[in-house]
């Protein structure tokens, strides 16, 4: 079966999800696959693009996920796949640091470009999300000759060790695993539904913290996303984030974003740090980066980039020539097709149907979240306790209706909403009315 954009795009339901053809499948996951590694919605899919996922017993599915923010220029999108395909006809691998390419220097070339601030950056590239944030902290310990990072509440930086430690939430992510790297301390985030607290005064907040019990002088640096992802989708109150920023700037930490999930166009701007005009010393990319293929990025100041000696940096993997293809592909689709404006156009129609919703269920307390990346929080009406259970069951209806859909947040209480930027007005409605018909149904 063919996949990307080409894909009939309408929701088709053949058998129930999940089907016979995906059952089958499942029992051999069962046998071979570690059970650790779990699933979201048990179909096999066979071919994705646009706005639609097929799976193998001919149901398609309306995807409001998006992998988790991956394939933000939609699955198999026509640049990502001519240059992949031509790069993987030349050569696949030859480890940049042994023999180098023209493609990885090019894609450094990009993310200087693109990411916030005019200033001279550099960048490494590596493999995944969470060994980009690993990395940016080994950078900003040899920048700085100091050991501590403080991170945030509710935040997720990943599943290697030192990024467990600085991800909150314990299951699945961390129970078991310890014990976790040392010199990680959190501090309280901005979460303007649960503090109700000014951006301002949030800051001075976590500021006392990281002071007290820290102590500045000893903090390599700061680790922040812009608009937490696991966590919930928590997008801080107003002047917060620079407030932080211009207090690592005074101290001599150094302020690194978390660009993992919000970043290439997500929010409606390329990196939703510029949304407050916040230009962070490195910023960590990967998901949607190189439209599937595995890639990361550390970016920043070169002067704290070079801080690291020579050989310091790099892994067999990073900056595969493949990889690197692709996300020139896939940077090219979102400046030809000016994704960040229909990241925009998406939110904007998302939140006037989510508000709609919040009015008619007052499970909602909240809805949240900028331009394709948009969460409501679901709380037991009139308080602010987690409903997780209506949250599953929700989901659940969702899912056997055909539409992808994710749910996050510390307490399990939280819709995300992540659809592939390619998606159309016509069947982005259509996913909203069925998460509208999955509240009226789950009430």
């Amino acid at each position: 079966m063919t996949g990307g954009p080409s894909l009939p795009q309408h929701r088709k339901l053949v058998t129930a999800i999940p089907g016979p053809a995906s059952l089958e499948r499942l029992d051999r996951k069962k046998a071979l696959v570690a059970d650790g590694v779990g699933t979201t919605l048990p179909v096999f899919v066979a071919a994705a693009g646009g706005g639609v996922l097929v799976d193998v017993d001919g149901n398609s599915l309306i995807d409001l996920g998006s992998g988790i923010a991956v394939t933000t220029v939609g699955n198999a999108a026509p640049a990502v796949v001519a240059r992949a395909s031509e790069q993987l006809a030349a050569f696949t691998h030859t480890c940049f640091m042994i023999t180098p390419y023209d493609g990885y220097v090019d894609v450094c070339a990009a993310l200087a470009r693109l990411t916030p601030g005019h200033h001279a950056k550099k960048s490494a590239l590596f493999n995944s999300g969470a060994e980009a944030v690993e990395n940016a902290v080994k950078i900003a310990r040899v920048a700085t000759g100091r050991d501590a990072v403080v991170v945030f509440d509710h935040a997720y930086h990943g599943r290697t060790n030192l990024t467990m430690a600085m991800t909150a939430k314990n299951m699945p992510y961390k129970n078991g695993f310890g014990p976790f790297a040392g010199e990680v301390y959190r501090a309280p985030m901005s979460y303007p539904l649960r503090d109700g607290l000014s951006g301002a005064a949030a800051a001075a907040r976590a500021v006392d913290v990281i002071e007290k019990q820290v102590g500045a002088a000893n903090l390599a640096c700061v680790v922040i996303e812009p608009i937490q992802g696991e966590g919930g989708f928590v997008v801080p109150a107003a002047g917060f984030l620079p407030a932080l920023a211009s207090w690592c700037r005074e101290n001599g930490v150094v302020f690194v974003a978390d660009e993992i999930q919000a970043g290439f166009c997500r929010t409606g701007a390329w990196f939703a740090s510029e949304e407050e005009g916040v230009v962070p010393d490195l910023i960590t990319t990967a998901k949607g980066i190189a439209g599937g293929l595995p890639l990361a990025a550390v970016t920043g100041r070169a002067e704290i980039m070079d801080a690291v000696h020579g050989g310091g940096l790099g892994g067999t993997y990073g900056g595969n020539p493949v990889a690197c293809a692709a996300a020139l592909g896939a940077i090219e689709e979102m400046e030809s097709h000016d994704l960040a404006g229909r990241a925009r156009e998406i939110g904007a129609l998302m939140r006037t149907r989510l508000d709609a919703l919040k009015i008619a269920h007052p499970v909602i307390a909240e809805v949240r979240g900028r331009g394709a990346m948009m969460a409501i929080e679901l709380t037991t009406p009139g308080t602010l306790e987690p409903d997780a259970e209506r949250t599953a069951r929700v989901a659940a209806y969702c899912h056997a209706q055909g539409v992808v859909v994710l749910t996050c947040g510390t307490w399990g209480n939280v819709f995300r909403f992540l659809p592939p930027l390619s998606i159309s007005d016509e069947l982005l409605q259509e996913g909203m009315d069925v998460v509208a018909e999955a509240f009226t149904a789950t009430a």
